[in-house]
């Protein structure tokens, strides 16, 4: 492996990746609002329906008296007029913009926590529950932080939030403006690029992950894009068998970043 790698550096220090933070939204869902509760993130309000006071809800209620939080109780009917999901469970916590970090963020948890960065890319992701499921993997496997596009790709929603199970309040999300600039930038802070592409020679059990790495996932129809591909400094492939030549983008990261874990506890 070579030891140094032709990059442009950035003037600025990353101060282009900064994220925008104005993404309004709400949490549905038990856990989702149970996770939301004990991650001490900021909550507007929580509405809960007439007549839930069992189970899982009465810690709900608890934690939102604790902390002072509002509890609105709401007919059923007005809760699932408010829900953005199909499952709500009678609980919907309104929350502030979802908090988005910065690359040098994730950069510095790796640093924190005496790691080699593990980052996760996902070059146009734009099915929520996708979203969702990456993020949920991706905060049991240690990663440090994942990267996502400001344009053409699913945020952080109500949706995301009950698909990750909770996971997104203790995951870093950078929303960037340019994918392919921000990856120049990790190689410029030692940080190996590896994509992901059935076209590749290698499988993914073949490559070197103990490296400091950022894993790039492309879009669920189109892979990564041209730009995104060349920037990469190698790519693996995932063996098909079947007839079916593809795999669920959430699958192929599940898979990915399982054999990061594997090769870094060996």
């Amino acid at each position: 492996m070579k030891d140094k790698r032709y990059s442009n550096k950035s003037k600025d220090k990353g101060s282009k990746f900064e994220e925008e933070k104005s993404y309004e939204d709400q949490v549905e869902g038990r856990n989702s609002v149970l996770e939301l509760l004990e991650s001490g993130r900021s909550i507007n309000k929580i509405f809960v329906a007439n007549g839930e006071k069992h189970g899982s809800i009465n810690k709900i209620i608890a934690l939102a008296k604790e902390r002072k939080i509002i509890i609105s109780e709401i007919d059923r009917s007005k809760i699932n007029q408010m829900a953005q999901s199909d499952n709500n469970q009678g609980v919907i916590a309104i929350v502030p913009p979802f908090n988005y970090c910065e690359v040098d963020d994730i950069l510095n948890t790796a640093k924190e926590r005496g790691e080699k960065p593990f980052i996760l890319i996902l070059d146009g992701i734009e099915d929520p529950h996708n979203l969702g499921s990456i993020i949920r993997t991706a905060e049991t496997a240690g990663v440090h932080g994942i990267i996502i596009p400001k344009r053409r790709a699913a945020s952080v929603n109500s949706t995301v939030s009950k698909v990750s199970a909770g996971a997104v309040e203790h995951m870093k999300i950078a929303r960037v403006t340019n994918i392919t600039e921000t990856i120049r930038y990790l190689k410029d802070n030692d940080v190996w690029i590896c994509g992901t592409d059935i076209a590749t020679e290698t499988y993914y059990y073949g490559q070197d992950f103990t490296i400091p790495i950022g894993i790039v996932i492309g879009s669920e129809g189109f892979g990564m894009s041209r730009l995104v591909r060349e920037n990469c400094d190698f790519l693996v492939k995932i063996p098909m068998k079947g007839n079916i030549t593809s795999l669920n983008a959430a699958v192929s990261a599940g898979i990915i970043m399982y054999e990061v874990v594997k090769q870094r506890i060996n």
